[in-house]
């Protein structure tokens, strides 16, 4: 049997065993034995990962066209694959301990996986995904460039991220108008901000949503009735979210969240 892409499920199968390879080898070695892949389609990577020593996998995947087809080439998945939505996935129930991520993201949803991803980051200390070359660099990208954004804080928080390496369209069945990029993120040694992670957050969302206004001015209805800025944070707000790492949202959501201010 053959399996359809499906374009309302985001679907491009990889099919460069050469590139399977190279992003099932970039998942550490040594590190932790359950593994958790997300989306595998036609198994291109599935079948490389079963036939590593060091891992115990799960997958879970939506399409029930390619959970037919997983099950009946590879032996090895029986008891291994859920059908299911990984955004609305009880992790808990699957895993007791941490575990680790791999996979070809689907491009429409790979910023919600991302984010849940971050929902449960104490629990995920390696991912290795491949998702649009653009959203790669976005997420790798350092402050002070017109990419950096909303992930790149957030991930670039708790993870040190790496770029890897770049795929073109041509790798896929059906090719996608865009070229892909595989990257690693591994977990940090960071355990606190030093401030509200709900304050946090919001201060980063709401500060790149108007990218192009000060601190100053994108932060104004978080700013009300807020105490006297020192003269660090007082600086921060003059500049643009672009040009703030961590550490300094990190120093306007702890002036916020001390002035009672933000409340997610």
């Amino acid at each position: 049997m053959e399996v359809r892409a499906k374009k309302a499920l985001g679907q491009h199968f990889l099919t460069d065993a050469g590139a399977a390879q190279r992003i099932v080898d970039a998942l550490t070695e040594g590190g932790e034995r359950d593994v958790l892949e997300i989306g595998p389609g036609t198994g291109v990577l599935t079948g490389r990962l079963l036939q590593r020593g060091d891992i115990e996998l799960k997958a879970v995947e939506l399409d029930g066209e390619s959970v037919s087809y997983l099950l009946t080439h590879f032996a090895g998945i029986q008891g291994k694959l859920l059908q299911a939505d990984f955004l609305r996935l009880d992790l808990s129930r699957i895993f007791k301990d941490k575990f680790r991520i791999i996979g070809n993201f689907p491009y429409n949803i790979s910023s919600q996986i991302f984010f849940r991803i971050l929902d449960c980051k104490d629990r995920v200390p390696e991912v290795v995904c491949m998702i649009q070359k653009e959203v790669a660099e976005r997420i790798a990208e350092k402050p002070g460039s017109k990419t950096y954004g909303i992930l790149s804080v957030l991930l670039q928080a708790w993870y040190d991220i790496e770029y890897l390496f770049t795929v073109g369209p041509g790798a896929f069945a059906p090719p996608p108008k865009v070229h892909s990029a595989v990257i690693r993120l591994s977990r940090g040694g960071r355990t606190s901000l030093g401030c509200d992670e709900a304050v946090f957050k919001r201060v980063v969302k709401t500060a790149f949503n108007q990218r192009r206004k000060t601190l100053r001015n994108a932060l104004k209805p978080m700013l009300a009735g807020a105490c006297e800025p020192d003269e660090k944070v007082a600086a921060l707000l003059d500049l643009r979210a672009e040009r703030l790492g961590v550490e300094e949202f990190a120093a306007l959501a702890l002036w916020l969240g001390a002035a009672n201010n933000a409340v997610e």
